[in-house]
């Protein structure tokens, strides 16, 4: 599979609905975020910057520190809960368009996000960003991934890949 560059077409969204909810899948350095970002360019300037401000979550977000990345294996499930816990309350204020940009290899880490929106009358969007069970991919993810995420554990991830 291969990252489409259009996103307005991949997420199925127009400008007309009101309500769209997008769950990010991909291994780290497949392109999720850059998808991410050429989606909310896409947008008219006011809808982009009130998604960048009030819509757009990421539990990698929470370990820049002073501008830097900084792990901590440890603070994982916390900012993990806190992650869901913003998208819920953006959900709950109505923000028109609520993206989760995280890994979510199995349905069981995301199923929570998609029952959220569905609830909260949120048409929602899975998009995945490559195959994560194609070797030359999970390859190219570990050369590009802005994180350090070795191939091994690239690998490791890929192996709890579950489809939609």
């Amino acid at each position: 599979m291969e990252l489409n560059t259009d996103p307005l077409t991949s997420s199925g969204w127009s400008s007309c609905q009101t309500k769209l909810a997008i769950i990010m899948r991909g291994l780290p350095g497949s392109g999720k975020s850059y998808w991410v970002e050429q989606f909310i360019n896409a947008q008219p300037i006011d809808i982009a910057n009130g998604i960048r401000q009030r819509g757009y979550f990421s539990t990698d977000k929470l370990f820049y520190i002073d501008g830097k990345y900084r792990f901590n294996v440890n603070r994982l499930s916390e900012y993990h809960q806190r992650n869901l816990t913003a998208f819920i309350h953006a959900l709950s204020r109505g923000e028109p368009i609520v993206i989760c940009d995280n890994t979510n290899m199995a349905r069981w880490e995301f199923m929570t996000y998609d029952a959220a929106a569905k609830a909260l009358g949120y048409q929602v969007r899975e998009v995945l960003i490559g195959d994560p069970l194609d070797d030359a991919h999970q390859q190219l993810c570990a050369q590009r991934n802005q994180h350090g995420v070795s191939l091994h554990h690239i690998q490791s991830m890929a192996t709890k890949f579950e489809p939609f």
